[in-house]
């Protein structure tokens, strides 16, 4: 089970909830069971008005979940994502620190989720 914590400059505090490992949710799908207001539009990688900035609880942990194409070419396209974030992904299983909240899910390890609240801005 993952712990996952949410901030964000529009809510009066951090939230923490429990993400169950193996589940395919998004992390966009357990915000909202959980009423943490992350902008979204599409809920598909087009938009990219869900960005977040994802810190994880223990560094040597953390695992990479794939990048959808769809999730790379709008984090480049915001300036969020390099080339080297792409390799340090697809070949060392390194997630880099922006993803989409309809794309990312969490896995079993403990992370805190950072957004500001407007569209498109982590």
């Amino acid at each position: 089970m993952a712990t996952v914590t949410f901030t964000s400059p529009i809510m009066h505090g951090p939230k923490s909830v429990y993400a169950v490992a193996g589940d395919t949710k998004t992390i966009l799908v357990l915000a909202e069971e959980n009423h943490i207001p992350i902008p979204f539009d599409c809920r598909d990688g087009n938009c990219a008005s869900c960005l977040i900035e994802v810190t994880y609880a223990e560094p040597s942990v953390k695992k990479g979940i794939t990048l959808t194409e769809k999730e790379k070419l709008k984090l480049k396209e915001l300036g969020k994502l390099t080339a080297q974030d792409i390799e340090d992904a697809e070949v060392r299983d390194l997630p880099p620190p922006y993803r989409l909240a309809c794309q990312f899910i969490a896995r079993d390890e403990d992370v805190t989720i950072s957004f500001t609240g407007a569209p498109g801005g982590a």
